[in-house]
């Protein structure tokens, strides 16, 4: 069962009742690094790490052991659009743990010793970063496809604007950014949702919208259609990594159920999407091959990774565009539209079962959508694509040269 509220300050509350004796609950908050003014690339990132450094009750060391002490677990995460600060715990902490997410979202010090002290962490993750040329082309790609707009850098920021940072401009940020009518309160467990909301109203009802326009916020301009183009970059790596991918519609569009099926056919995890069976299973060219689907608030993309020995690049690529041309020019038969969408719905059976993921995704799902989508519903999405639909969507986005990078 799915329940919502909205305390007096705008903040959103959605609660989904689950038998277990861990809960899971957080705070979904509508900031991401797109929010970002150019001064001050990756401080949303930087925020997200400050907030486990003390509150003006607690030190560090507190804010962790207020949770590891009853085996709990407490964590966050930064997106481009959103970041989400969330707990998992034995169920009979839900006070303690509501408690501790109102101290560390809305109370944070943010002392200079303590964010000296992050920045080196920051940079060292940085240069981890630059360690996994699997992972690192993702971000180099997205710059590439959004290049001059807010969705084009780095989460983590850059080592220079980095040393900018100070106690006064994190404060500032967090001012304009984290304002309860701009957040979620999800939790999911199986106590009581009328004690959940109670517990909320105690702890959040006295976090005020501190903007309140008094702070200029950044807005959220769609970025401009590129020509597509072609970039490698030399890097020291015995494989040539590839990403190549092409501009999307927006999370909000009618077709994406049809475009995410167009993705988990291709290569979307199974290890018999068409890209794993041609590159890897029928030609062994590649140990790995996958496709991606990222909807942005105004804006999407669709990828398609792999690595390969240099000299089998190409005939990689070449594979690749003939199962596009076999998506866009032949339907599915009955058989493997049933199989597709069988196969997928189970996948997705399975990832509920995963609670953190569940509870995680019903945040971002309230604080985009401000509704909650449930797995039956999304049965009934899945079952209601068509053959043709998958054709005709795959046409729309794929019929275009695609944006290419590689790593050689």
């Amino acid at each position: 069962m799915i329940e919502t509220h909205i305390l007096e300050n705008g903040l959103r509350i959605i609660h989904r009742s689950f038998p277990s004796a861990i809960s899971y609950c957080g705070m979904a908050i509508n900031s991401g690094t797109r929010d970002e003014f150019p001064s001050e690339q990756g401080m949303a990132h930087f925020v997200e790490h400050m907030l486990f450094k003390g509150t003006e009750k607690r030190k560090a060391h507190h804010v962790v052991n207020r949770m590891e002490d009853v085996g709990g677990e407490l964590n966050a995460y930064t997106a481009k659009e959103e970041t989400l600060v969330y707990a998992a715990f034995p169920e009979e902490y839900l006070s303690r743990t509501i408690e501790l997410l109102n101290d560390i979202v809305f109370h944070s010090q943010f002392s200079e010793r303590q964010i000296e002290k992050e920045r080196e962490v920051i940079i060292d993750e940085i240069l981890s970063y630059d360690d996994s040329p699997s992972e690192l082309i993702y971000d180099d790609f997205e710059n590439l496809m959004f290049a001059g707009h807010d969705l084009g850098h780095y989460i983590l920021g850059d080592p220079e604007t980095l040393q900018s940072f100070n106690q006064g401009n994190m404060k500032h940020f967090v001012d304009r950014q984290y304002c309860p009518a701009g957040m979620v309160f999800f939790s999911f467990g199986k106590t009581p949702f009328s004690k959940v909301v109670r517990l909320a109203e105690k702890y959040f009802s006295s976090a005020i919208n501190s903007s309140d326009g008094a702070l200029p916020v950044k807005e959220r301009i769609s970025p401009d259609i590129l020509l597509p183009l072609k970039t490698e970059i030399s890097k020291e790596t015995s494989q040539s990594h590839v990403v190549m991918g092409w501009r999307t519609f927006n999370m909000y569009h009618r077709d994406k159920y049809i475009l995410y099926m167009i993705n988990h056919i291709l290569g979307g995890g199974s290890l018999n999407s068409r890209l794993n069976v041609s590159l890897r299973e029928k030609h062994g060219l590649v140990y790995h091959v996958e496709s991606n689907l990222t909807l942005y608030s105004d804006t999407g993309l669709f990828t398609i990774y792999f690595a390969s020995d240099p000299k089998l690049r190409e005939k990689c690529l070449r594979l690749i565009g003939k199962e596009i041309e076999k998506i866009m020019q032949c339907e599915l038969t009955p058989s493997q539209l049933i199989r597709a969408k069988r196969q997928w719905k189970g996948q997705m059976g399975i990832a509920a079962e995963n609670h953190e993921n569940g509870a995680l995704g019903m945040g971002k799902a309230f604080l985009h959508f401000n509704r909650y989508v449930p797995l039956n519903e999304l049965y009934t999405q899945i079952d209601n694509i068509t053959s043709q639909e998958i054709r005709r969507v795959a046409n729309d986005i794929l019929s275009t040269p695609p944006f290419q990078l590689s790593y050689v």
